[in-house]
């Protein structure tokens, strides 16, 4: 059970950076190609907060709230070098997180 809530507390918080980083012009360029509309910008950033907290009451619901918070620090570490790397790398791989764009 702890394993599956740390799961999903990791996919939301891939989810979240991503979504958090193509909310900027920059990264939407990359992975589609011109300018955002500010309605998506929008919907994103929301987007991505939710799914931070998501990320966040997941690793509380598997384990005590001292380890949770370390745990939930060091995810948003991974999540935004991993977004970061596959931005760098092969930003196309990103664009199924905003099939509905």
């Amino acid at each position: 059970m702890v394993d599956l809530l740390l799961l999903a507390a990791t996919a939301a918080c891939v989810c979240g950076m991503t979504w958090l980083a193509l909310a900027m012009e920059p990264h939407w360029k990359q992975v589609r190609g011109g300018v955002p509309p500010a309605r998506t910008v929008r919907a994103l950033r929301v987007l991505g907060a939710s799914s931070l907290f998501a990320s966040l009451l997941f690793c509380l619901a598997a384990d005590h709230a001292s380890m949770a918070s370390l745990v939930w620090v060091m995810l948003l570490a991974g999540a935004a070098l991993a977004v970061a790397f596959t931005l760098s790398w092969r930003p196309r791989l990103l664009a199924p997180l905003i099939a509905w764009a």
